[in-house]
């Protein structure tokens, strides 16, 4: 044999070996990859059925039944004088807003949702209605309960005189996922009977 032949299997395999470390770095990182999607398609799931959980407590806190000692279901009736306030109110009347004028931006956008202090703008699931929650670290749980804020709107298929005038509510919800960063915002607008 010639001597210049020696050596050339050890650079095949040492060619072959890299290869196969590449197609393995590349097949993990598709992996992990798809891993991260799953769990964001998830945590997005769990903050969007938290949103719709608050769409429904504002549901209980505009027509009731509620069995929470500060309920305010005479603030909905058209001959309370809507207690809502511009820019929204806090206290009794927290989560209760005007809507904007034209041409500025709309309410449910200059909130802050996050804001979980005794002067925030918005209700947390179950301030009214007295239903609970369950929030935490136990499980694949969103992190905090969710929120929402209720507008009041006229109602054009209500009657133009100021007597048969009607109100419309649109209310708008912010669930949270397992992570508070992971949020939905969902809307829906409410004719109470």
């Amino acid at each position: 044999m010639a001597g210049g032949q020696r050596g050339f299997s050890l650079i095949t395999t040492l060619i072959l070996l890299v290869v196969v470390t590449v197609l393995g770095i590349g097949a993990s990182q598709i992996v992990l990859m798809s891993e991260r999607a799953t769990r964001f398609d998830r945590d997005t799931q769990i903050a969007f059925q938290a949103a719709e959980a608050a769409l429904l407590d504002a549901e209980f806190d505009i027509r009731g039944p509620n069995t929470s000692a500060s309920q305010r279901l005479s603030t909905f009736t058209s001959s309370s004088g809507l207690g809502f306030i511009d820019g929204c109110g806090t206290g009794t009347a927290r989560g209760l807003c005007m809507p904007a004028a034209s041409g500025q931006k709309p309410v449910w956008y200059t909130v802050d949702f996050t804001d979980e202090s005794n002067g925030a703008k918005t209700v947390k699931f179950g301030d009214f209605t007295g239903r609970t929650f369950a929030t935490g670290s136990t499980g694949v749980r969103p992190e905090a309960p969710p929120r929402y804020i209720i507008e009041a709107i006229p109602d054009a298929a209500g009657g133009s005189s100021a007597s048969t005038q009607r109100t419309l509510f649109r209310v708008t919800a912010m669930g949270f996922g397992p992570r508070k960063e992971t949020q939905v915002v969902l809307q829906m607008i409410f004719r109470k009977e």
